[in-house]
């Protein structure tokens, strides 16, 4: 299929996450060498995919080894092995009754420990499932958008030097924004975006740090994309002034 300049610039993104097929994918590798601009394209894509990769797996906090190794001395252990008892004395016969409420006592109380150490254990287990669940279909919208055929990539930079990135889709009605070389922001306070629509600033979502998010709301009348550094929580109108205004192509 005959390839025309503007349409092999569209397919960096799906180049970088191998969606092509053999006819676009030869023509695009051909094309690559002699583009500038595909090739910065294509880099910036890979290395998104593999930050938004590293975010599915999760790594148990260090403090988790810890508390299990310390719930250990609560949990009961098997009874050792002894020879058959030898006849008691009356005395002893009346030691022996007392203790045993208390043997049942504290086996009762290891129990407890022991459920609420698997319960904890579950729970854990759970929210890292969900957060593993959510990473995933986060990677996937993201994925989704970067491959469209009709995705479109403009560039820009912070006032502190970032470099920024948005790929939109009009098909999708998404937009994924990517930041690099963005400082972590003061405490208390996160970078917000922005999607610009009639000159009115509607809030569009968190970015904490360097990384790529799907810009939420609904990018297809917007005009731009804005950055903004705003109290921990957001604001419903910027506070400050943009760190960020990118143009949207048409």
């Amino acid at each position: 299929m005959k390839q025309h300049r503007s349409d092999l610039h569209a397919l960096a993104a799906a180049y970088a996450l191998h969606a092509l097929d053999a006819t676009e994918r030869d023509g695009f590798a051909a094309h690559l060498p002699r583009c500038e601009d595909c090739r910065r394209d294509v880099a910036e894509f890979e290395a998104t995919a593999a930050r938004l990769a590293s975010a599915v797996g999760r790594t148990p906090p260090p403090a988790l080894k810890q508390r299990t190794l310390a719930a250990v001395d609560g949990v009961r252990q098997l009874p050792p092995r002894i020879p058959p008892a030898r006849p008691v004395t009356g005395l002893a016969r009346a030691v022996k009754r007392g203790a045993v409420p208390l043997a049942l006592a504290a086996s009762l109380a290891a129990a407890v420990s022991f459920a609420g150490l698997a319960a904890w254990q579950h729970r854990q287990g759970e929210e890292a499932r969900d957060r593993a669940r959510q990473a995933e279909q986060r990677l996937d919208a993201v994925s989704a958008v970067l491959a469209a055929p009709d995705a479109r990539t403009v560039h820009g930079r912070t006032t502190d030097g970032a470099l920024a990135t948005v790929v939109s889709s009009d098909r999708r009605n998404q937009a994924v924004f990517t930041a690099t070389g963005l400082p972590a922001p003061a405490r208390g306070h996160t970078y917000q975006l922005w999607l610009a629509h009639d000159g009115t600033m509607r809030p569009a979502g968190f970015l904490h740090s360097d990384g790529t998010v799907l810009i939420d709301g609904d990018p297809a009348d917007a005009t731009a994309v804005g950055l903004t550094v705003e109290p921990a929580g957001g604001s419903p109108q910027p506070t400050t002034r943009p760190l960020l205004l990118l143009a949207l192509p048409s």
